[in-house]
Parts: C-alpha cells; structure tokens; sequence
C-alpha cells in the first residue's frame, strides 16, 4: 500500500516524468500534471494529499495553482519547487500558505522529507480539526482547515 497521494506539477514533462518514476520507488502514489490547468481538473477529481508544484508554468503559473488549492482544497498541503524563483516569490507563497518553497535542483531525499513533513502536518490540522466538530465546534474546525498553514 502506499503512503500517500502527491500530485506533481510541472510544465518541464522530462523533469516531472523522471521524478514521478523516483518517487514511486519510494512507496508515494503520484500522479502528474503538466499545466495549472490541467492540475486544478486533477484537484478537482481526486484531491491528493500533497501538491508538489512549479513556479513558473506557461498559462496558470505555480503561485495562481497555490492561491486556487488553498482556498478550495485547504486541507492539501502544498509544496512549491522551483528553478527560476525569486525572495518576493518565496516571501508571496509563504503568505498565500505554502508549506514549504524549495529551490531546484533538489536532493531527493530532502524533497522526500518534505513531503512526509507536508502530509504529517495535513494529518495533524484533520485530527486537530475533528477533535473540534466532535466537541460540536464547527466554525473551529472550518477555521482550522480554511487557515491550514498560514500560521507556520
């Protein structure tokens, strides 16, 4: 069995294809979207645990993909990866509750420790947010899915 679900994003379909095949040896159920576009239609029909996403894409860029899953999907943890990035772009997906930036090239096992840091964090705020809809606080525990990690 694996894992967890990552849904991987990135316009560069070489580079996404090859560390699809490397993540996968390592027990992680992945799946690839190669435009924002295409990543939003993936959301949207089987939300993963995890989004590993680019910066700079063609079309919907990696900080639009960010903005549009943490306000529909607030419980995916987000993890952007990026070549072409600059500190305003860090200090921006920092704000728009991204749970790690990474710049490219990554070691794997670092990316690897990142994101089973992103889905432990993902696990914690559900358990933290259902232990709040037992007691009968919903608007807590909307709050806490809705905030996700911009408290971090």
């Amino acid at each position: 069995m694996k894992e967890f679900k990552v849904l991987m994003v990135d316009d560069e379909e070489d580079f996404v294809r090859t560390l699809d095949e490397r993540i996968q040896m390592r027990n992680l159920d992945t799946s690839v979207a190669l435009s924002g576009e295409e990543a939003m239609k993936k959301l949207e029909e089987d939300p993963p645990d995890v989004l590993l996403v680019d910066l700079k894409m063609p079309g919907m860029d990696g900080m639009e993909v960010l903005r549009r899953a943490r306000e529909a999907y607030p419980g995916v943890q987000v993890v952007m990866l990026t070549g072409h990035g600059s500190e305003a772009d860090e200090v921006e997906a920092r704000r728009l509750g991204v749970f790690e930036y990474l710049r490219k090239p990554v070691a794997l096992d670092q990316l690897m420790r990142t994101l089973k840091a992103a889905y432990k964090k993902k696990i914690e705020e559900t358990m933290v947010a259902a232990s709040f809809a037992e007691e009968g606080d919903f608007d807590s525990a909307r709050e806490i899915m809705k905030r996700g990690d911009k408290n971090k």
